[in-house]
């Protein structure tokens, strides 16, 4: 069996680090004799990732101005309202990769939660169209985000996994069938052991991670941050890591968690992770950690997995989806519109505190569950190709 993932942004963001490496793993443990290839907007991101058998650059192609394909999509365009022929030439890296397949996997998680997505629907049906099984991998899709074109190429797909209960629901009720419920793949990714840095408080370093695309969203969660750490540093002897796990050029969790250090360093209880770690050396990180707070999704997945009790600072349908399938409640998730409050997250923080063992307890117990959900992702694969 050969697999082709698509889709992927870049190692720069270890969440969709964590994706490849995880699903790759998964493949290859549980699939006899399968080859497994990345198409990537950043390939030089990736060239670490060993279990891949092939990574190909899948970056948009820029048409040239007033080149022969400019001039026919513009014409196109111009008088049939027709954007495929450009669609298709902008993506045509990822689409002359879809030969070496038998499956293409979609593995942007939660790419269908920003908008339309053109190119990606055209990709999709070039590859029904050369006859390979189309595969959404690990999705997260709000009912915000649904759109009668986005529906559209959703049925195409031949499997759809959903990794949280709401997407499931929510797919189920807008009639597509060919839908299952999966756990996100890094639920099995490993950990990489690695030295504590200096000021590292064993058995109670907090792991604090906050994005710039949380920030945008509510531009006063960035004080009320602020405060939460003041609180920390005020009435508890914890340590506080500041945890980065995307650094993509203007989506930088470093730059921003970098002023927070600046601010308080003089505490000595503040300390900032390097911004060149791997997911699995930042999964080593927050498995250390007594308790994790957390924007990205995949850095609060590193901690629940690790029994690391987490409160997510959440902004999507994943958050509160993947909280669900933990705890059934969305528990211990701010939402958007209360992650401003600095007393609703002191609020939360001192629960999660008293709550340690029973949250810590719950974890034990639901995780395998969670981890098994991933596995049964393959085996939807293998029952796909027969």
């Amino acid at each position: 069996m050969k697999i082709l993932m698509f889709a992927h942004g870049g190692s720069e963001n270890r969440g969709c680090e964590a994706i490849v490496r995880s699903t790759s793993t998964m493949l290859k443990e549980k699939v006899e004799d399968v080859a497994v290839f990345l198409s990537s907007y950043q390939p030089e991101t990736d060239q670490h990732i060993q279990q891949l058998d092939g990574i190909f650059d899948g970056s948009e192609t820029i048409i040239r101005k007033y080149s022969t394909d400019w001039w026919r999509a513009a014409i196109r365009n111009k008088l049939f309202q027709d954007e495929t022929y450009a669609l298709q030439k902008t993506q045509q890296k990822t689409i002359n990769q879809i030969d070496v397949a038998d499956i293409c996997l979609s593995i942007g998680g939660d790419n269908y939660c920003y908008g339309e997505q053109p190119g990606w629907y055209e990709v999709d049906k070039m590859v029904k169209k050369k006859g390979k099984k189309l595969v959404l991998w690990g999705c997260s899709i709000g009912e915000e985000d649904m759109s009668a074109r986005k529906l559209a190429d959703l049925k195409t797909f031949d499997l759809i996994l959903a990794r949280e209960t709401y997407t499931y629901q929510m797919l189920k009720k807008r009639g597509i069938h060919h839908v299952t419920l999966c756990g996100d793949p890094a639920f099995t990714l490993e950990k990489e052991e690695v030295d504590l840095p200096i000021g590292w408080k064993d058995g109670d370093t907090i792991g604090l991670n906050i994005s710039p695309l949380l920030v945008s969203k509510n531009q006063g969660s960035k004080q009320a941050v602020s405060h939460l750490i003041e609180y920390i540093l005020e009435n508890t002897e914890s340590v506080i890591a500041l945890t980065p796990h995307v650094m993509q050029k203007g989506n930088n969790d470093y730059d921003l968690l970098q002023e927070y250090y600046q601010k308080y360093k003089s505490s000595r209880r503040v300390i900032l992770l390097p911004a060149d770690l791997n997911a699995l050396q930042y999964k080593g990180y927050i498995a250390k950690m007594r308790f994790f707070i957390g924007a990205r999704t995949h850095a609060t997945i590193a901690a629940y997995s690790s029994f690391v009790p987490t409160l997510v600072l959440g902004y999507s349908v994943k958050s509160r989806g993947i909280a669900y399938d933990l705890f059934n409640s969305e528990r211990f998730v701010v939402s958007i519109e209360e992650v401003s409050n600095s007393n609703k997250l002191i609020q939360y923080f001192g629960e999660m505190v008293d709550q340690e063992a029973q949250i810590k307890e719950q974890l034990l117990k639901v995780i395998p569950i969670i981890q098994n959900r991933s596995y049964e992702a393959v085996h939807s694969l293998k029952e796909l190709l027969g």
